[in-house]
């Protein structure tokens, strides 16, 4: 079979590899749909020193299962499945918290075992019995809908600790899929008001297709943190979320704030830069809250494929393009430029 394997900085081929042969307790998925991530991105162009290649890549996917050797799992041949994507190897205190994702005994699917840019891909028998795999019950709802539950598992993470309500304001630094998944989720959860901020005029007019109130061109003179607070009544968000990896956003996230804010840096900074300079006094003098977020829980990813479910989940905006797994490289290009939001790949097409 055909799939696109990572074999280092900007080397990810579409090459002949061969077929998974399952072992007991695993099961094969056929793959509908899988969307090209920013991490992916970030893998092709400046590499990853966690991934040993050579990986296929790919991990956020809707997927058929066309052949099962678990017995006991809890779908079966023929099920349409997503997969939260996290392979939890024993216990220590976050497990036992409920926070896998900060466990250091776990894996992930495309970074330690083979992702879903391939017409197939098998499902570690570990992941199966931990429950991994999640039955689509609705015909009506697309994969390439579908494959958008991981990402979106990773800002219920986030807003998990944001604490977003009928009182706030919520300002969303970056309006790449992620900025304007967390945008939804605000506005979903009753924000008063949604402001989306980007360098990127594109990017702006396409926030501008979703339940927001204000696009905010991010300028080199910093003026758009003023206009930010304007449009707040003076006051600043009451949540900002970072959703961009740079240092000046996080900087502007707490000049904007309100006092008493809460910021979270989703993003990260790129590792070969990873320190920012920071007026820690604003955090002092603000009384402010600042939160990371990294990956999901299993509860993250549950709560946002039940969101897609409900059909309140705007995915078929979100999902701007679809690709053949041939030409996988000219996702990278599209998002790069802001032309696309969610580039989704269907490698049996």
């Amino acid at each position: 079979m055909k799939a696109a394997t990572y074999l280092g900085k900007e080397q990810l081929p579409v090459r002949d590899v061969p077929e998974p042969v399952l072992e007991d307790g695993e099961v094969l998925l056929a793959i509908d749909s899988c969307s090209v991530c920013g991490t992916d991105l970030r893998t092709y162009r400046h590499g990853d020193a966690k991934i040993t290649p050579p990986r296929i890549l790919g991990h956020e996917f809707c997927g058929r299962v066309v052949e099962s050797r678990a017995p006991d799992a809890n779908v079966k041949v023929g099920d349409r499945v997503v997969m939260y994507i996290v392979l939890v190897h024993g216990k220590d205190k976050y497990v036992e918290m409920g926070r896998e994702n900060l466990t250091a005994h776990r894996t992930t699917m495309s970074y330690h075992h083979d992702g879903a840019f391939a017409p197939l891909m098998k499902v570690p028998a570990l992941a199966v019995r931990q429950g991994n795999l999640f039955k689509v019950t609705r015909d009506d709802i697309p994969s390439d809908h579908l494959s958008v539950a991981e990402p979106l598992g990773c800002c219920m993470n986030a807003h998990s600790r944001l604490r977003v309500g009928l009182k706030d304001t919520v300002a969303v630094i970056g309006a790449g899929p992620i900025g304007i998944m967390h945008a939804v989720l605000a506005r979903l959860q009753g924000a008063q008001k949604v402001i989306i901020l980007d360098n990127n005029p594109r990017r702006l007019e396409m926030a501008k297709a979703f339940d927001i109130d204000a696009a905010v061109l991010v300028r080199p003179d910093g003026t758009h943190r003023a206009e930010v607070v304007e449009l707040t009544d003076g006051f600043g968000p009451d949540v900002t979320v970072v959703a961009v990896s740079a240092a000046a956003a996080q900087n502007d996230a707490l000049e904007m704030a309100a006092k008493a804010g809460r910021i979270n840096f989703f993003a990260g900074l790129p590792k070969s830069a990873p320190t920012a300079t920071l007026n820690v006094n604003t955090v002092h003098y603000k009384e402010l809250e600042i939160s990371g977020s990294y990956s999901e829980k299993k509860s993250d990813f549950q709560a946002a494929f039940a969101l897609i479910n409900s059909g309140r989940f705007p995915a078929d905006k979100i999902v701007t393009h679809t690709l053949p797994l041939q030409r996988i490289e000219e996702a990278f290009t599209l998002m790069e430029s802001g032309e696309a939001l969610k580039v989704c790949i269907h490698p049996n097409q």
